[in-house]
């Protein structure tokens, strides 16, 4: 098996994945996984694909990963690592599409509209 390279993507933000077979060595932006994603939330996501997979440790994963924010990122690298599994063996597509993770979230944020404060909130009416 050769390196598998993969997009996924959630919000802005946008991850480039190459999975090669290893020791289950994950690094992001030429950092480690654990320094890059402090918080267990965001590393459990990153996670999901390998760990329903059961793959954490068959694999290396290089990633690259720019825009958004650090929910977003996670949300993109676990996206692209699931469709990289689905590569490494067809099955486990029946595994990873049940819970969501083959699907691209569509949502964006909003944009700003003129006269109002945000999005959707306006600007308090006030009578004198």
């Amino acid at each position: 098996m050769g390196v598998i390279h993969k997009i996924g993507r959630r919000k802005c933000a946008v991850a480039r994945v190459y999975v090669s077979e290893g020791t289950g060595k994950i690094t992001v932006n030429k950092r480690e996984f654990e320094n890059y994603f402090p918080t267990a939330t965001l590393q459990y996501k990153v996670m999901q694909p390998m760990s329903m997979t059961e793959n954490a440790t068959n694999f290396d994963v290089k990633v690259n990963v720019h825009g958004g924010g650090s929910t977003g990122q996670a949300e993109a690298v676990r996206m692209a690592l699931a469709r990289a599994m689905c590569e490494v063996e067809a099955e486990n597509r029946a595994i990873l599409k049940p819970e969501g993770l083959l699907t691209r979230d569509p949502r964006m944020v909003e944009r700003k509209k003129f006269g109002q404060k945000k999005a959707r909130k306006r600007f308090q009416f006030s009578k004198r």
